[in-house]
């Protein structure tokens, strides 16, 4: 049935009641839990004092957030702030040669902040890549591509690369293998998009000029050479209608989300909680359910504000990047789940969608899934964690395809035509429920732990079931309807704008 499908106005306001009435609970089971647990020695490194006139202290057990707004504040306030002046000079003086510009900054940026030895590394792959592309040969750009992202997430290499970059700073690691790695993924999009070219290749120059664009070098996103090399390449910068607008606005809610989560680490502390799991075994059903899900929606808040910022700053340079990810809230499907879409467009393109076709085919979604999953492993880096979260949601992927021809087969399929669209929808929302948890349940094993994992899956469905078990999916099925509700009117206002379109 189609996603147009409608609900009756009273059915969908009360669906939107009980949600809201079970968040309000999980969240105060959460909120007394953080109060009560405040001054455990357990707790000792992941909070610190925080507002003393509030009586309140901060969970911090998030290093990448407490990075960035303490030891790495002032180098992105200053680093970016100084690419944002540039670029306006140069989008007014020489447009047409923008991306040279651009690409200065950021290698003087980058041998400011890591030294001449880390950009010497940089530029050993680079050129590395490069030659790979003179031979046109795919195979040997996945192969060599992936020998270097090895390289730098496989011991003892990556190591023995770091050991060269002399000093020491708080911050060494973490650039050294976010501009790395990212680094890596730019050269191996450069060299597969210089195989598609008809006629000679792209130069040395236009993979620097892609690779040292300040906004996306350390923390990304990944934006494809082919979009960037077109977008870069535009002399006449000309804006939208309200474009500035909704750049300004953009800016002021990442500003809104990073006071939101501030303010949220006072009062609840979800990250530190899931440390103890004897405290946290103590907690009900519904606030460790809370517990995970607030993880997961954190996580997407953080990669938000990440790649919010760096966005606004390449719109502000007339670049189109990837779009933010899309909110966990929003997500029943493992298709659409993930936290980096520059990454998930990178695997799409290069990867997935280039061996599974239309996906529709069970055997080659098999391969293409497990082939994405491969690479995504690489590139978080191996690990016993990291490798049984890759299989779970790799089965999660492949189970949806499975299910979903199993209720194409003649049966089902004959039962749901004489069904009417709305009931048609709200099985098929009952089956999304389930997914939904899937989803939350696959996806803590990398945010926390496999022991929390296991337990929030124990509470859930074993110890809880089946009142905890059943009254939590029913939940969750109310909130798959007012997705659902959602998708159904952005499908009608879609084809409205396209109607509208043919009409002039």
């Amino acid at each position: 049935m189609g996603v147009k499908a409608m609900l009756p106005s009273y059915e969908l306001g009360f669906y939107a009641l009980v949600v809201t009435c079970a968040v309000l609970y999980s969240g105060s089971g959460i909120f007394e839990a953080s109060r009560d647990s405040m001054n455990r020695k357990a707790f000792r490194d992941g909070i610190k004092p925080g507002w003393h006139y509030f009586g309140r202290k901060m969970d911090v057990a998030d290093f990448e957030w407490v990075m960035w707004f303490t030891s790495f504040k002032n180098f992105i306030i200053f680093a970016l702030s100084g690419h944002v002046l540039f670029a306006k000079i140069c989008s007014m003086t020489v447009p047409q040669h923008r991306a040279v510009m651009y690409m200065i900054y950021g290698v003087l940026a980058v041998l400011g902040s890591m030294g001449l030895v880390y950009l010497m590394i940089i530029l050993s792959h680079c050129l590395l890549l490069y030659s790979v592309a003179l031979a046109k040969q795919k195979w040997l750009c996945y192969v060599a591509g992936l020998c270097c992202l090895a390289s730098f997430k496989v011991e003892p290499f990556g190591s023995w690369q770091s050991g060269f970059v002399t000093g020491a700073f708080d911050l060494q690691d973490v650039l050294f293998y976010g501009g790395s790695t990212f680094t890596i993924m730019r050269c191996m999009s450069f060299a597969l998009e210089s195989c598609e070219k008809q006629e000679g290749i792209y130069s040395i120059f236009d993979l620097l000029k892609y690779n040292f664009y300040l906004p996306f070098f350390f923390f990304g996103p990944v934006m494809t050479f082919d979009r960037f090399h077109a977008q870069v390449s535009t002399h006449e910068l000309r804006r939208k209608d309200d474009e500035m607008k909704s750049i300004r606005v953009n800016a002021l809610l990442h500003v809104a989300a990073i006071v939101a989560v501030d303010i949220f680490f006072h009062f609840f502390y979800i990250l530190t909680l899931p440390s103890d799991l004897k405290f946290v075994n103590r907690l009900s059903d519904w606030s460790l359910a809370g517990l995970a899900y607030s993880n997961l929606v954190y996580d997407w808040v953080k990669a938000a504000v990440m790649f919010g910022v760096t966005n606004t700053i390449a719109r502000l340079d007339h670049l189109d990047p990837p779009q933010p990810p899309k909110c966990i809230t929003m997500l029943y499907i493992f298709a659409e789940t993930h936290f980096d879409r520059g990454i998930n467009d990178w695997l799409c393109k290069y990867v997935y969608d280039h061996l599974g076709g239309n996906h529709d085919n069970i055997l080659k979604e098999l391969v293409a899934s497990v082939t994405t999953f491969a690479v995504t492993t690489l590139w978080l880096g191996p690990c016993e964690i990291v490798y049984i979260w890759s299989l779970a949601n790799c089965f999660g992927l492949n189970f949806e395809l499975w299910v979903q021809k199993f209720f194409q087969l003649g049966p089902f399929a004959k039962l749901e035509a004489k069904l009417s669209e709305a009931m048609s929808r709200r099985i098929r929302a009952a089956f999304g429920a389930v997914n939904f948890w899937a989803i939350v349940l696959y996806n803590i094993l990398a945010l926390n732990s496999l022991e929390f994992a296991l337990l929030v899956t124990k509470r859930l469905l074993v110890v809880g079931f089946p009142v905890s078990t059943l009254s939590i999916w029913f939940i969750t099925y109310c909130g798959v309807q007012l997705i659902k509700e959602r998708e159904r009117i952005l499908a009608i206002e879609e084809e409205d704008r396209g109607d509208k379109a043919k009409v002039e």
